[in-house]
């Protein structure tokens, strides 16, 4: 017999935080906070699956519903998120929960429902889609965790401080103000509008001023010339946002920036750091992530069509999303900006 899940709101769940830090496979991004951040950003509904048991979670898929009048309904575990894998006790099955997924989200006119990580939700569901993840393990010191780079990556690291480019976590709103023009910058030069402002305003409010992230800039004579953001939950921190000035490039700040991180959370006793996802397509980052000794892993994503009843397979047409990356890198980053506020929250 299935067990009846509640659809919760984390947002005014009490003590929601304490129920994710207790779950051994909770992470950041299980948290109410990082629910806050698209909710605000993008009016987003959260609807959260859980099933409580005495000792905690026994179940939790967290969705968010998207309602846009370009893209359709849908149920996504979660938008613009790395990863967020069911928690699933041993015991209950998680085939039983996405059916009660699936008769709710038919009952409120979703398209699809996604779910970014973890195993395959149902036997023989192939993913839509895949990612690559990096995590360090901090169980040893920063000598050690040193000694396992790659050389290149030590020497990049040795430059940046010969070059004199220095380092500081930051936690104002106008480290978010320095990181997002950065940030503009780098995601014309990837032909990508950049997110809008009102969501790293969001980050700062409900994640970096109340000591769940920060934000790391370098600079070179008095000048920020790279940046990236940080959050950490529990015991595990995750790299989450990075941005640089080309013009720069050969000072190597990136990875002092990476670098300064990962010592501070090792002295500050985390136990997990993870690098986030990467495109499959995107070998460069891929390399400069196993560069610094990192475990690599897989991270599947899976959507499923409800009008059809079946998993979608991948749809690996590059055409359409080539077009749109040579018009961008050609825009002028003011009207991009423009682009992402109207854009982003349609293709959560």
């Amino acid at each position: 017999m299935e067990e009846a899940v509640e659809i919760i709101n984390p947002i005014n769940y009490p003590d929601w935080n304490k129920l994710i830090i207790n779950s051994p496979d909770g992470t950041f991004f299980h948290s109410s906070n990082w629910a806050r951040v698209l909710n605000e950003s993008y009016k987003y509904i959260p609807m959260y699956f859980m099933l409580l048991g005495n000792d905690g979670l026994k179940i939790l898929i967290p969705f968010m519903e998207i309602r846009s009048i370009l893209t359709g309904c849908k149920g996504v575990s979660l938008p613009f998120t790395d990863y967020c894998q069911p928690i699933v006790d041993k015991g209950v099955s998680l085939q039983d929960l996405l059916k009660q997924v699936m008769n709710c989200g038919r009952k409120r006119g979703w398209k699809t429902i996604e779910i970014r990580g973890g195993k395959s939700p149902l036997n023989g569901a192939l993913p839509y889609s895949f990612f690559y993840r990096h995590s360090l393990d901090f169980s040893q010191n920063e000598e050690h965790i040193f000694s396992c780079f790659r050389d290149s990556t030590k020497r990049n690291i040795k430059k940046a401080i010969s070059e004199g480019v220095e380092v500081r976590m930051c936690t104002s709103l106008e480290s978010i103000k320095y990181f997002y023009n950065l940030n503009c910058m780098t995601r014309k030069e990837h032909g990508l509008p950049p997110q809008p402002y009102r969501f790293f305003e969001k980050v700062y409010k409900f994640i970096i001023s109340r000591n769940l992230g920060f934000v790391a800039l370098a600079s070179y004579k008095n000048k920020i010339i790279a940046g990236s953001i940080f959050f950490h939950f529990g015991n595990k921190a995750i790299y989450k946002y990075g941005a640089s000035d080309r013009d720069y490039q050969h000072l190597r700040a990136n990875n002092l920036v990476m670098w300064e991180a990962i010592k501070w959370y090792c002295k500050s006793n985390y136990k997990n750091f993870c690098f986030g996802r990467t495109e499959p397509e995107n070998q460069g980052l891929r390399q400069f992530k196993n560069g610094w000794g990192a475990k690599e892993d897989i991270i599947c994503y899976y959507r499923y069509d409800l009008k059809n009843d079946t998993f979608k397979a991948e749809d690996k047409s590059l055409s359409t999303h080539n077009f749109y990356n040579k018009m961008f890198k050609k825009t002028p980053i003011f009207m991009l900006r423009i682009v992402g506020s109207l854009l982003y929250r349609h293709i959560g």
